[in-house]
């Protein structure tokens, strides 16, 4: 049995750059063991899974050593590979995930992905986490993530947070977000996830569905360029349209290989 794979960088216009993601296109599903094990042999921070439903795809994200309800990059991964390789010319693509219904929609050479908006409220930041940033946020917002909110891009750029103590908060991972530099981004963001083996995630779309109801509401605009300050770096500009989110971004091949062992 062999299953073909597909590396995409995904929020970024070149290959080496935004944040990589595998898709396994399969016809039936593998065993849940087997994806995870294969997640974790790729050791990106995502792997992406899907099988035909309907008129669409049911899609399963995995992290080396987790499942996961809601993964934008990958996502973005997965319409690729049917635009590009499943159904070439389609135009729209829908998604059976774990958070419901995805779409995903071609619009001239971005991809438009619409999730559902999931705001985060004000909270009391947690020792560890101001500790674990080495630095005192703003703001602290919580939702399935912790939220650090700064009032420059250059604080969040220069953080070299404490991963061991990231991994002590209750939260799935910790956002440090800040507004752009004039003309560069309306806000950035870095994403660190080291309990789901992410020490830091390229670039991250999921959590967009709780930045962008709080950067539309502070700035007062629902339409915003995201800048992403990891290594890799990536970009991409969503819109605020109330119980949902647009995230546009592009993508490019970076690889296509087989896989013929372990399954």
């Amino acid at each position: 049995m062999t299953i073909r794979l597909l590396q995409i960088d995904t929020f970024t216009e070149r290959v080496l750059g935004g944040n990589p993601a595998a898709v396994c296109p399969l016809d039936a599903w593998l065993a849940d063991d087997t994806m995870q094990a294969i997640a974790a042999e790729n050791n990106l921070s995502e792997t992406a899974f899907l099988v035909p439903e309907g008129e669409g795809w049911r899609l399963r994200w995995f992290t080396p050593n987790v499942e996961v309800d809601l993964c934008g990059h990958a996502t973005l991964a997965a319409a690729f590979v049917v635009f590009e390789e499943l159904r070439p010319g389609t135009e729209r693509v829908d998604f059976e995930t774990l958070s419901g219904r995805l779409t995903v929609a071609r619009e001239d050479a971005d991809l438009v992905m619409d999730f559902p908006a999931q705001p985060a409220h004000p909270a009391a930041p947690p020792a560890a986490l101001v500790k674990a940033l080495g630095a005192d946020p703003a703001e602290v917002l919580a939702g399935a993530d912790w939220i650090a909110v700064f009032e420059s891009a250059a604080t969040v750029a220069g953080l070299a947070p404490d991963q061991s103590l990231l991994t002590t908060l209750d939260r799935r991972g910790v956002v440090a977000t800040a507004p752009g530099d004039a003309g560069d981004a309306d806000y950035v963001l870095r994403f660190f996830a080291p309990k789901n083996a992410v020490p830091e995630d390229p670039v991250t779309g999921n959590v967009q569905t709780a930045l962008v109801p709080y950067w539309a509401g502070r700035l007062g605009k629902p339409r915003l360029a995201v800048r992403q300050l990891s290594a890799r770096g990536g970009r991409m500009v969503c819109e605020d349209r109330g119980e949902r989110v647009a995230i546009a971004g592009r993508a490019v091949r970076y690889m296509d290989a087989t896989i013929t062992a372990g399954t």
